[in-house]
């Protein structure tokens, strides 16, 4: 049975040229990969460092990864990326033109006997009100309507900024941050049973068993930090490989 590729935390757009092309290179090498071994892929929130999208205009600087996921879906690859807190609202661009299911909050999976809880991870949990109330704000129709209104040029310099604010906020308390998910996740397994809760955000790589049932916290990490890491689930088993 074809497997399950699961990206998170990939800040496309945020380090210095040299950076951002070796994470390209990467993604490419994943990609063929994924072609030549078949399945479905899941993009689970802040692939992009910000994105703001308009009714006539595609901001540049993702050009070449765009066309890479456009040339993985046209393969027959599945694609889905769920919204993150810095590529927050995803719009129609990346469903009506590249052919990318795009998604919100916290998702089923069920593939292979599995059950995956499938999500980025912000606004999860207890805490964190001030970005819950943040992206209730942002994603209202009307408030997007007012942002989309602005100069392109001025639109995308406000999204680089919440980028910034989220970026800063993120570190008032990562010890905290960095324990939330694995919490919510333990707190679910309470209450059901799942094979597998897969999340980024928090960019604390981890892997770990929650609950009696045996459910398994995933944490996919971040590639900031020049870490290339990927989740695959294939042959009845979910594993951490790096590029």
């Amino acid at each position: 049975m074809p497997g399950l590729y699961f990206l998170s935390d990939l800040h496309l757009g945020l380090q210095e040229p040299q950076a951002e092309q070796e994470k390209l290179e990467r993604l490419e090498t994943l990609f063929a990969l994924i072609r030549e071994q078949g399945g479905s892929l899941y993009l689970l929130g802040d692939i992009l460092d910000y994105w703001m999208e308009f009714r006539h205009v595609i901001p540049k600087g993702f050009t070449r990864f765009f066309c890479m996921l456009s040339a993985l879906v046209r393969s027959g690859v599945e694609v889905t990326w769920f919204a993150g807190n810095h590529d927050f609202y995803l719009g129609t661009f990346f469903d009506d033109e590249l052919g990318v299911k795009t998604c919100y909050g916290l998702q089923e999976v069920r593939h292979d006997g599995k059950l995956f809880l499938v999500a980025h991870g912000d606004g999860l949990g207890e805490g964190d009100l001030g970005y819950k109330l943040f992206a209730r704000f942002v994603r209202n129709p009307f408030n997007l309507g007012l942002l989309t209104a602005f100069h392109s040029d001025l639109g995308t310099a406000l999204m680089k900024r919440f980028s910034l604010l989220s970026r800063k906020h993120k570190k008032v308390d990562m010890r905290a941050e960095s324990t939330r998910l694995f919490d919510f996740a333990a707190a679910l397994a309470r209450e059901r049973d799942f094979d597998y809760f897969v999340c980024g955000h928090n960019h604390s790589e981890r892997v770990q068993v929650v609950g009696n049932s045996g459910g398994t916290y995933v944490n996919l990490g971040s590639w900031i930090e020049g870490r290339y890491q990927y989740g695959v689930y294939a042959q009845g088993e979910f594993r951490l490989e790096k590029l």
